[in-house]
């Protein structure tokens, strides 16, 4: 798959779409005359297909939009929120991006608040289908993205299962993309018999702590709200194994 580099920049989210179904920049002009979210920058000297998005002053791009060619789907192995029938194979993608100016600071938390409120604004373009968060390789409805950001939003716990994933095996359960914010994913281990809704509980309530507290460089206890008591442990640079007591 070919990611479009840009000064550095890297996508955050892909906009699926049907086949020939993408909006053009005017679809997305429409959404910026509303009464909140973002401006529209350089409209008339934008590259067909492309946008720049603007708010709390810093800017994003868009680019994919029709008439120009769709981008690359991403590769998405978590699912959320999507019918069975759901094929990511028939969709075409548009791309969304920090701005220039922003490369290299797409992972503080200040600057993806911002990507994610423009990002839930833009789940009203018509015929949106999915959007896939690229550092979790998530895929999931507009009305799920939509609704677990805006908590997060209006000062509610981070958005675990939208801007991370956590993923359930035989041991525990793992994240993927919280490293993107921490520099670190972490294993929850469970004990015999698998993880249970429990272990899931404390997982999603284990990313909102993490994300808040960052890197944690020496083990140690947490209490998590709601569920109890954990045990932290750096393995290694990027990964934490984590028991619940």
């Amino acid at each position: 798959m070919v990611i479009e580099r840009a000064a550095g920049r890297e996508p955050l989210a892909a906009l699926l779409f049907g086949r020939d179904d993408r909006p053009a920049a005017d679809a997305v002009a429409t959404l910026a005359a509303g009464p909140e979210g973002f401006s529209l920058l350089n409209a008339s000297e934008a590259p067909q297909g492309e946008a720049e998005l603007l708010r709390d002053g810093l800017t994003f791009d868009l680019a994919g939009l029709a008439p120009a060619p769709a981008r690359e789907v991403p590769n998405a192995v978590h699912r959320v929120a999507l019918s069975n029938d759901f094929n990511i194979h028939t969709l075409e993608a548009a791309w969304f991006m920090v701005g220039p100016h922003l490369a290299g600071a797409e992972h503080l938390l200040p600057v993806l608040r911002v990507a994610a409120a423009i990002l839930r604004q833009l789940t009203q373009l018509p015929g949106l289908q999915a959007i896939v968060w690229r550092p979790a390789r998530i895929v999931m409805s507009p009305a799920w993205f939509a609704e677990a950001v805006g908590v997060w939003l209006a000062d509610g716990p981070f958005p675990a299962l939208a801007l991370t994933a956590l993923a359930r095996s035989q041991s525990g359960i793992e994240s993927e993309g919280l490293g993107f914010l921490t520099g670190q994913e972490f294993t929850l281990h469970a004990r015999s018999g698998g993880p249970n809704r429990e272990h899931s509980r404390i997982a999603v309530r284990l990313t909102d702590w993490l994300v808040t507290h960052g890197r944690v460089e020496t083990a140690r206890e947490v209490v998590l709200t709601g569920v109890g008591a954990v045990w932290i442990e750096p393995d290694g640079q990027n990964r934490l194994n984590v028991e619940p007591r």
